[in-house]
């Protein structure tokens, strides 16, 4: 996993929009794609420039394909102090460490989006605001992971398309009960 460092990666990774809220936090996501080396040997210009592109180029490392980024964004609007911003970027850091394989290869950015409540968490560093915010972030995290391709339903629709009888529907045998009705 590779970390944003600079400005314009963060930029253009909150451009990529909103994938995944929780009431503390929000995840944005910038996919990233095979012909992200390509777009960056090329200049921005003419109809096609795109901030696509021009975003694309800022996660290219050489010799390599596409990978999970990751930044994290703990305004001091939200968390005053800067142990309780410390704290939570280590969880966060430490729970995308976690999540990484089923993570997209795309420029994901983590931002606190309201504060805990003080008077509930007194202490910066106490173990219940390390479990609340481990719990949300599970959770953000959770919603932005790859899900497993769903087997389909309707697996029998082609067999009925080419002609093939339906399956008939298994009945249940009626239950047999002690009063038997006049």
């Amino acid at each position: 996993m590779q970390r944003l460092k600079t400005r314009p990666q963060f930029q253009a990774a909150m451009a990529g929009g909103t994938v995944s809220r929780t009431p503390h936090f929000a995840l944005h996501r910038l996919a990233l794609t095979a012909a992200a080396p390509a777009a960056a040997d090329l200049p921005p210009e003419g109809p096609d420039a795109s901030p696509m592109r021009e975003g694309q180029a800022l996660f290219v490392v050489p010799g390599s394909h596409p990978t999970v980024w990751l930044g994290a964004m703990v305004p001091k609007r939200w968390a005053k102090r800067a142990v309780t911003r410390n704290t939570i970027k280590r969880q966060i850091y430490q729970l995308a460490s976690e999540f990484e394989p089923r993570l997209l290869p795309a420029a994901h950015v983590v931002r606190l989006r309201a504060g805990f409540d003080r008077k509930q968490f007194i202490s910066a560093t106490s173990e219940v605001l390390k479990q609340a915010v481990r719990a949300e972030l599970t959770q953000l995290l959770r919603k932005a992971c790859v899900q497993p391709a769903k087997p389909q339903a309707k697996a029998s629709a082609p067999a009925l398309a080419k002609g093939a009888p339906a399956p008939l529907p298994a009945v249940p045998a009626p239950a047999q009960s002690g009063m038997e009705s006049a």
